[in-house]
């Protein structure tokens, strides 16, 4: 079977994307530690999720991109809290983003993803990137998805492409999706904080709870 790599956190957006090429590839999940808060749960989901749909697994540790970072995500300060009425203010989402953005990281994250694409030979590489956060969050972007695979044409001697099933997709559709291909949504964590019961109050929290309500799930 043709074999993929996901870049894969155990959070909705990669969960759903990566069941899309479930029937078709012979799926192998990397999972970051860049000293996120949400690691511990994220590696608990991860593994959950691998084991439940007979994917492979593998923790790739980056300290050094905590060591650089000014994120909320990774150092001691506070995630910022919103409401859903704060989502679609691009203002105050340019803000939390700003606030949360890690250096270069889905840059870091597929760089490293392509790597090992080439080294066992994978045709494609799955991400969880989405129209509602590449609004905010430019390495979630169409532009972006499109320069990265005409990187990989320039930069690598294997057919590899990056593969992106939600890039146009906001997050109630993406939700959709992973009713429709069967994703075990339910075993995602996709909180900031890291919390053992998700804290509601991140933006990833309320995008995500926004998406099921909408949906009616």
């Amino acid at each position: 079977m043709k074999k993929a790599i996901s870049v894969f956190s155990g959070g909705l957006d990669c969960t759903v994307a990566t069941c899309v090429y479930d029937n078709d590839y012979e799926i192998h999940a990397i999972t970051f530690n860049y000293g996120q808060k949400a690691f511990a749960q994220e590696l608990k989901a991860s593994r959950k999720i691998c084991e439940e749909m007979g994917w492979t697994h593998e923790v790739i540790d980056l300290p050094w991109l905590s060591d650089i970072s000014n994120s909320s995500l990774n150092t001691d300060d506070d995630i910022p809290e919103v409401s859903e009425n704060d989502l679609d203010d691009i203002d105050k989402s340019s803000e939390t983003a700003s606030n949360v953005w890690v250096p270069a990281r889905n840059t870091v994250f597929t760089s490293i993803a392509l790597s090992y694409a080439e080294s066992i030979g994978a045709e494609i590489i799955i991400v969880g990137w989405n129209n509602e956060e590449g609004l905010t969050f430019p390495d979630n972007s169409q532009e972006f998805l499109n320069e990265f695979n005409e990187l990989i044409k320039v930069g690598s001697p294997d057919k590899i492409r990056i593969e992106a099933p939600a890039i146009n997709l906001n997050k109630e559709e993406l939700v959709e999706l992973g009713v429709k291909v069967g994703a075990p949504m339910k075993l995602s964590y996709s909180c900031y904080k890291g919390e053992d019961e998700p804290c509601g109050v991140c933006e990833s929290c309320v995008r995500r709870n926004r998406a099921f309500k909408k949906v009616g799930i």
